[in-house]
């Protein structure tokens, strides 16, 4: 039993095995290399790394740890035993933006920050208001327990978002235009547990038809790379339950909302 059941066998944790598309990509993904990601399934910030090296579609191992256990692969990359963790030949990191950006640092594949300085600049401005602003109102609004509270919560999460898509290009699909980008890949996988996990745990709306907002859910949802690494509704229900019921020991990030702190 998980600690974060707290004694109750009944109580939903968090899946430690990828299904649907995302565990295909897993198994085509399995054998030894030296460019390794340590990931969990369910873990946004993990997926974020995911969908980079599959938009650039670079060989790579993917190696499935519960950072919970913190085994002594993982740790030896990530002294705290945090996901996601890249290991490349005898060197190693840690940090979904700070992995993100070294793959755009190896220049092979499709690069997603465009090659104008000022562009580039644009994308981290906005991949910042993202790591910031919407995903700490994200686990917020989950981890609330008062309907005030949650209501205060989607409400700013929404004004964010707002936010981000007013900076988008204003045909696009996606955040720079036509094709999918550094700032897509930061907010992608919460665009994904929108659906999957606040709609049905909070009541999120669906995207109001043939705006904007919409014409991005669309593409995000529907790119090759997100899709996958993104595994079965079930797994997301299962894993987010302790979120929406704001058990303890659920995780860092759990943790570090609660306590009014930055994210780990």
């Amino acid at each position: 039993m998980d600690a974060n059941q707290n004694g109750n066998p009944d109580k939903k944790t968090y899946h430690k095995k990828a299904t649907g598309a995302a565990l295909e990509t897993v198994e085509s993904h399995s054998e030894d290399h030296e460019l390794k990601l340590f990931g969990s399934c369910f873990c946004p910030f993990v997926q974020r790394v995911w969908i980079s090296l599959e938009l650039k579609r670079l060989d790579y191992q993917y190696i499935e740890v519960d950072p919970y256990k913190k085994p002594k692969q993982l740790l030896e990359v990530n002294p705290r035993g945090l996901v996601p963790a890249l290991r490349h030949g005898d060197w190693g990191s840690y940090e979904s933006t700070v992995l993100m950006e070294y793959l755009e640092d190896l220049h092979e594949g499709e690069a997603l920050l465009p090659s104008d300085p000022k562009l580039r600049a644009y994308s981290r401005l906005w991949s910042d208001h993202v790591n910031r602003s919407i995903v700490p109102n994200f686990y917020r609004y989950l981890q609330a327990q008062d309907e005030k509270d949650q209501i205060e919560h989607a409400e700013e999460l929404k004004g964010q978002m707002s936010k981000l898509v007013d900076a988008a290009d204003q045909s696009g699909p996606f955040f720079l235009g036509d094709n999918m980008s550094f700032v897509d890949v930061q907010i992608a996988p919460w665009i994904i547990r929108l659906r999957k996990v606040l709609q049905p745990y909070r009541g999120w709306p669906e995207p109001e038809a043939g705006t904007r907002w919409a014409k991005w859910v669309d593409a995000i949802e529907q790119n090759h790379a997100v899709k996958a690494t993104t595994s079965t509704d079930e797994l997301y229900l299962d894993s987010y339950e302790r979120y929406a019921e704001n058990r303890p020991n659920t995780s860092e990030v759990q943790k570090a909302i609660n306590s009014g702190k930055g994210l780990p």
